[in-house]
């Protein structure tokens, strides 16, 4: 399925940029504010990937199907975006290989797009700091579209935009909700070994742990 690959796309966290560290900092600043305990990283991470608005229940209540009470959600919902714009990349780097890698496959001429659950807002500046933007054709955040992964429809309308059927468009991504959009889609999924998800063996039809190995996946298109 990779070998005739025209176009692909990325998801963002876990996968283009490790950007745990400032989302755990914002994550427990807003808690800090309602005078709750800290958390790990590592149990921010958990949380992480089916965009702010969860990302927002889960941290306030530490659970993974948790539902904060509505005035407290609301409050930390504006209390995050307000801090988390201010810090958007103060720790967050990219992963290793992510530039090396970009610039083969833009060497390539193949169209790239990011597409993350993470509001366009966050995702776009975020890019741009880091100097990932450039990169992109087209950036897709969570609410740039009706519907986000896992559902189809980002990249169904990442093929559209870039001129290619779903089954030429390969995504990229650390966690379920790109298998998942992937499958819907009719895209050829490829998984990161590192990042926040916990994919399983075959949940893709590659795995790569560094960008880099994409070029030699693709190399015979």
């Amino acid at each position: 399925m990779l070998s005739s690959i025209e176009a692909l796309a990325f998801d963002l966290d876990g996968t283009l940029v490790d950007s745990l560290p400032d989302l755990a900092a914002a994550a427990n600043a807003m808690r800090e504010h309602f005078g709750l305990a800290q958390l790990s990283a590592e149990r921010v991470a958990s949380h992480v990937g089916d965009g702010l608005a969860k990302l927002v229940h889960r941290t306030l209540t530490d659970e993974k199907d948790g539902v904060a009470e509505t005035a407290r959600w609301e409050a930390g919902l504006a209390f995050f975006a307000r801090y988390y714009r201010e810090h958007l990349a103060d720790l967050t780097r990219p992963y290793e290989g992510v530039v090396e890698a970009l610039q083969l496959l833009r060497a390539k001429r193949l169209p790239l797009a990011v597409v993350t659950n993470k509001p366009a807002a966050f995702a776009v500046p975020l890019l741009e700091q880091l100097g990932l933007a450039e990169h992109f054709s087209l950036i897709l955040g969570g609410d740039s579209l009706p519907e986000k992964k896992p559902s189809a429809l980002p990249l169904v309308h990442t093929a559209e935009v870039f001129g290619v059927s779903p089954d030429k468009l390969a995504m990229v991504g650390d966690s379920i909700n790109d298998v998942l959009s992937a499958r819907a889609a009719g895209c050829p999924v490829v998984a990161v070994s590192y990042g926040y998800g916990s994919l399983a063996d075959g949940d893709a039809d590659a795995t790569v742990g560094n960008l880099v190995e994409l070029y030699d996946l693709l190399k015979n298109t």
